[in-house]
């Protein structure tokens, strides 16, 4: 949960601006920059904000996020009427459903379905495994990028994380220097801030990425140990309904 208040953001940069009196650069105009700034770093990073909700779902296999939504990250578990945790849902490629269960979205439909899929094409869109019965009675957890809660004044901390708080420092510094591109320095400025920006997204995937990849070599070598011991053993992936 974020600290930082817009405010604290905001201040910084009307420092470097030379403007602390918010004479050339007004507070609100900054302050639209910054949430400006949530939204591209959203783009940048689905899971810089998200939602951990218990969701209602439709009756049927086709599900659609909810308003703010911008992508799936994942199905947990059901919930029941929204306060009763149950089976885990488990995540299957959509192709062996399609492969396997040709029929599937017209199976019989239940209160706790055991998976789900979706289309990177279609991000705001998703399947679950049998079709739901629908309803508050068959809830289930799921979590899912969506858009950042735009800052209402500077004395509200920002909607994304801490961790980006330099990131939006530099997209305002950007947008804030653009305002004067007929100026050859401030032009440089924009870029150089904009820059800044961006490698702040890509730095943070990189660090991702390299510990995403020690955990899976760590699962991978205590797979290959259970297996070779005898504790493990291959499992299909979806059970018929």
């Amino acid at each position: 949960m974020a600290t930082i208040t817009a405010g604290n953001i905001i201040t910084k940069a009307q420092i470097i601006l030379q403007d602390s009196g918010g004479v050339r650069w007004t507070t609100d105009e900054l302050l639209g920059w910054l949430n400006d700034g949530q939204r591209e770093i959203a783009t940048y990073k689905p899971d810089a904000s998200v939602g951990n909700v218990s969701f209602t779902p439709e009756a049927g296999t086709k599900q659609t996020l909810p308003a703010d939504g911008l992508t799936l990250i994942g199905v947990t578990r059901t919930m029941g009427n929204g306060s009763t945790p149950g089976s885990a849902i488990r995540l299957v490629d959509k192709r062996i459903l399609d492969d396997q269960i040709t029929n599937w979205h017209a199976l019989a439909p239940v209160d706790a379905p055991t998976h789900y899929c979706f289309d990177p094409r279609d991000q705001k869109v998703f399947y679950v495994y049998p079709p739901s019965t629908g309803g508050a009675s068959a809830q289930f957890e799921i979590i899912y990028a969506k858009a950042p809660d735009d800052v209402a004044d500077i004395s509200s901390a920002i909607s994304v994380d801490d961790i980006y708080s330099n990131a939006l420092m530099d997209y305002i510094l950007f947008r804030a220097y653009s305002k004067d591109v007929d100026y050859a320095a401030d032009d440089g400025r924009a870029r150089s801030h904009y820059e800044k920006f961006v490698q702040s997204m890509v730095g943070k995937e990189q660090g991702e990425r390299s510990s995403e990849a020690t955990a899976v070599l760590h699962r991978a070598n205590s797979s290959s140990a259970q297996v070779a011991s005898g504790q493990a053993s291959p499992q299909s992936t979806v059970e018929r309904g």
